[in-house]
């Protein structure tokens, strides 16, 4: 038996997207959980147009049910006495729903979760992908749940799928007429008491700078339209916040509706075991005193409401300043190399006014590049303290115009806000991301996904740190790569740790403690702490980078946390975890990594990246393909630039070789390799350099022949990164190889296997694909090759030559005689010399033939070539 059910208190949301499901499902059978919102129960009993039969869920055999269809939730505690089917081994379970995970979510086999207005939304985008036909009266039951769910297109949770969806269901024929008949109606009277109601028991509480309001209402019966209430009261009082606690018919409901990112009502109203998203949620409890419920409500929201973020919060550190004798040539400077929009005029620690880019640059145009700053600095500034609310911050630099902010800490200069940290605030505030599968990991701690996901030795080293940290006043946080795959569920150890403070006193601090090594590095501030079992962790001080021209290395200055994420690759790199004990697990995110996550979009921090290091398009393409991301368009258009411009021929072959080599030994590099000559990267390798479908062919063979090489277990160890470089220079002749190895400084131990592979190996190939060799001439033949050049020629011949090689590889390349020359000279009195060596590659000779197979058989057979 299949089962289709929803939520109790079910809405038009629930029922549209049960009917969808039953579409999709024709032999599940419809079950409502528990009651119905009084607006649809009416629907049901009262319209002369649709019937939608179901079955009530005390008459479902549990036994019997084989799989359960559950939409618009996933909460076990939310769907009745069903919930323990899913008790029994063996029940398959398909979930489409679109509301944020929460912890104990059911989990299903099929789990389609999209961040859109209305689950019926998911539902239609599904019907009109399969193409399945929907009737006119079907069309009206959906789009009254997208009106209901997304508050008739207004709430802030409406996406442009869920106006995709309602034009594919006017398509269809659905009637607004009716639609509005139900869902959008004045008030009665009844509401209009009971909003009356609301409004005289609400209560403002400010918690962590937030305002919040707290309403109760008393009601002797259940009343489903108490939801369209809270979003007027909401409205009418120009609310953010709004929690309603009411009491109806035994049990007490709770209607939470958020606007702003600090309170997060699906995560509040799971505290009381209900479900929802940010914006809007609501539970149902056991009944209990209103003064009970709201004190309860109270604690969860002073431990669950993020902080109001201050100017403190967001500024930039520490700060760069041009004195006022300086000039507008030097202020234009200055804002290139540390990509600043406008800068601080300051004069013995006091800010004396602010120059801009713009003006800087009108200056310039204009001829006046050795004016001072003063004349064309903006001298009326306003500063705000660290504690200042953001309302002010905005205020300053949108309604007053001005470029920056300084912030003054005791009469000391100690960061700034520029009008770009003010439009990220405000672009995250609008799109209200977060990362998802991940719920609102981009507003929360994150310590328990650590523990889940990392192994315990590398959690007590982070711990560890935190604490080191903190009794030396710093902050430390690990960042980029790690964190990222945190998230994404990839194994990586390779652990980065950021300072807020002296980068190598923290590792010398922590490696007196915990017993490693401590490698440094004073130009950079950086060190490398190595554990006695050969496990690195990488130190460094906050920094900021700039270069002084394209494709060389950077220059270093210490800088904050948020300085040092912005000099990273591309944005997914740039997320951090704060380890100190009393933040442990506290995630950082300025630059939208999460949301570019949650896309798999690779995207570059700003506009100069690959100007200023060509190696990232490299790695974007290895980050890309490793994940299955795609480049932004800009991205895109960014590294085609760069290839047009050539900044890859200003590359040292080194850091070429490098980017190459990490490429080569992702698991399947060919999709990387397709990638680097889709965007015409090969020619800065070799300018012949071409992979056609040869090349593709003989690279794709290369993968089966690592993986049976591997299933080998041999002792011989083989580097895969060089079988495919062999591969991607196949369609090069020796020459060029040779050539390939100059211009990429390729080491002196990988340059002679290069060339070995291309000039001994194809001899050795042609050799083979005649077939008929003795196995001593096979041993012979493959003997000077090593390994990655066998498993090269492997890739590149047929199967004559595969079955060569492999049973060299696996009978031949060990055998050695028993018989040394030292036994030669000892038992039979020979000295080194022609003879000698001809009876030594005889014997190996007549081993290889199975001639002789024990010690005793080759003193035979040495004693006749002496005699003879």
């Amino acid at each position: 038996m299949e089962v289709i059910t929803c939520h109790h208190n079910s809405d038009f949301d629930a029922l549209a997207s049960m009917l969808a499901a039953k579409k999709l499902y024709p032999d599940a059978i419809a079950v409502f959980p528990g009651s119905q919102e009084r607006v649809l129960r009416d629907f049901l009993t009262q319209n002369s147009f649709f019937q939608f039969e179901t079955t009530a869920a005390k008459d479902i055999d549990l036994a019997q049910v084989e799989r359960i269809i559950l939409v618009d939730t996933r909460q076990p505690g939310r769907i009745g006495r069903l919930a323990e089917a899913l008790e029994r081994p063996g029940v398959d379970v398909h979930i489409y729903d679109h509301h944020p995970p929460m912890a104990g979510d059911i989990t299903g086999s099929i789990d389609v979760n999209r961040k859109v207005g209305a689950t019926t939304t998911v539902m239609v985008g599904l019907l009109k992908e399969k193409a399945i036909d929907i009737t006119s009266e079907e069309a009206t039951v959906m789009m009254m749940g997208l009106y209901e769910e997304t508050g008739c297109f207004t709430f802030i949770s409406t996406t442009e799928e869920d106006l995709h969806a309602a034009a594919h269901l006017l398509s269809k024929g659905a009637d607004l007429n009716i639609v509005t008949d139900y869902i959008v109606k004045e008030m009665t009277s009844d509401q209009i008491s009971l909003l009356n109601e609301m409004l005289q028991s609400l209560d403002i509480i400010n918690i962590g700078g937030v305002d919040i309001g707290i309403t109760h209402v008393l009601v002797e019966e259940y009343k489903g339209d108490i939801a369209i209430l809270a979003h007027k009261l909401r409205d009418m009082e120009g609310m953010d916040v709004l929690f309603v606690l009411a009491a109806m018919e035994g049990r007490l409901h709770i209607i939470a509706r958020s606007r702003i990112d600090e309170v997060d009502a699906g995560e509040i109203v799971a505290e009381f075991g209900g479900g929802g998203h940010h914006e809007a949620a609501s539970a149902s409890i056991k009944k209990i005193p209103i003064v009970e419920a709201k004190e309860r409500l109270i604690n969860v929201l002073r431990d669950k409401v993020r902080i109001k973020k201050t100017a403190g919060d967001i500024m930039s550190f520490p700060v760069k300043t041009i004195s006022s004798s300086q000039s507008i040539a030097e202020a234009g400077d200055l804002m290139a190399r540390y990509d600043m929009d406008a800068l601080p005029v300051a004069d013995n620690g006091s800010v004396i006014g602010i120059i801009s880019k713009e003006s800087v640059s009108r200056a310039r145009y204009h001829g006046l590049a050795d004016s001072k700053v003063t004349d064309y600095m903006n001298a009326g500034i306003e500063t705000l303290s660290p504690d200042a609310p953001l309302s002010r911050v905005r205020q300053i630099i949108i309604e007053h115009n001005q470029p920056a902010v300084p912030v003054i800490d005791n009469g000391r200069l100690s960061g700034i806000i520029s009008e770009n940290d003010i439009l990220k605030l405000l672009h995250y505030e609008t799109l209200k991301s977060s990362l998802e599968p991940y719920p609102h990991i981009r507003k929360k701690n994150i310590a328990k996904m650590m523990e889940e996901r990392l192994p315990a030795r590398v959690l007590e080293i982070l711990k560890e740190a935190g604490i080191v940290a903190d009794t030396l006043g710093f902050t430390v946080y690990t960042v980029g790569g790690f964190v990222r795959d945190i998230i994404l569920k990839y194994e990586n150890l390779d652990m980065d740790l950021v300072i807020e403070g002296d980068g190598i006193v923290f590792a010398n601090a922590f490696a007196e403690g915990y017993g490693c090594r401590v490698k440094t590095h004073e130009k950079f501030g950086t060190a490398v702490l190595v554990f006695p079992d050969g496990l690195k962790v990488d130190v460094a001080s906050s920094r900021l980078e700039y270069y002084e021209r394209p494709a060389v290395l950077p220059t270093v200055e210490r800088g904050s946390i948020q300085l040092d994420l912005y000099r990273r690759d591309f944005t997914i790199n740039t997320l951090a975890v704060r380890l100190n004990p009393s933040g442990f697990g506290e995630l950082l995110d300025y630059y939208g990594a999460q949301r570019d996550i949650r896309e798999k979009v690779i995207r570059v921090l700003y506009d100069y990246s690959f100007v200023n290091d060509p190696t990232r398009v490299f790695r974007a393409i290895r980050f890309e393909q490793r994940f299955s991301f795609k480049m932004s368009r800009h991205t895109h258009a960014l590294i085609a630039n760069a290839v047009k411009l050539n900044f890859f021929e200003k590359l040292s072959g080194k850091r070429l070789f490098n980017e190459l080599v990490l490429i080569l030994k992702e698991e399947r590099p060919i999709k990387a390799i397709n990638r680097m000559a889709e965007l015409g990267l090969l020619r800065f390798i070799h300018p012949r350099l071409r992979v056609g479908e040869k090349e593709r062919e003989v690279i794709g063979n290369i993968i089966g022949t690592i993986a049976w090489y591997r299933l080998l277990f041999l002792k011989e160890r083989c580097d895969p990164s060089l079988v495919y470089m062999m591969g991607l220079l196949d369609s090069l002749k020796l020459k060029e190889i040779d050539e390939f190895c100059i211009r990429l400084a390729v080491p002196g131990r990988l340059r002679e296997k290069l060339v070995t592979a291309r000039k001994t190996g194809v001899v050795a190939l042609r050799r083979l694909a005649r077939g008929g060799l003795k196995d001593s001439e096979l041993y012979h033949l493959l003997k000077p090759l090593q390994m990655e050049a066998l498993l090269y020629i492997t890739a590149k011949g047929g199967e004559t030559v595969k079955k060569e090689v492999s049973h060299y590889i696996t009978h031949l390349m060990e055998i050695k005689t028993a018989l040394t020359g030292n036994d030669l000279e000892k038992e039979f009195g020979l000295k080194p010399g022609p003879k000698f060596k001809e009876i030594l590659s005889g014997l190996l000779d007549a081993r290889l033939e199975g001639v002789v197979r024990t010690m005793d058989e080759e003193m035979k057979w040495v004693k006749r070539r002496v005699k003879g």
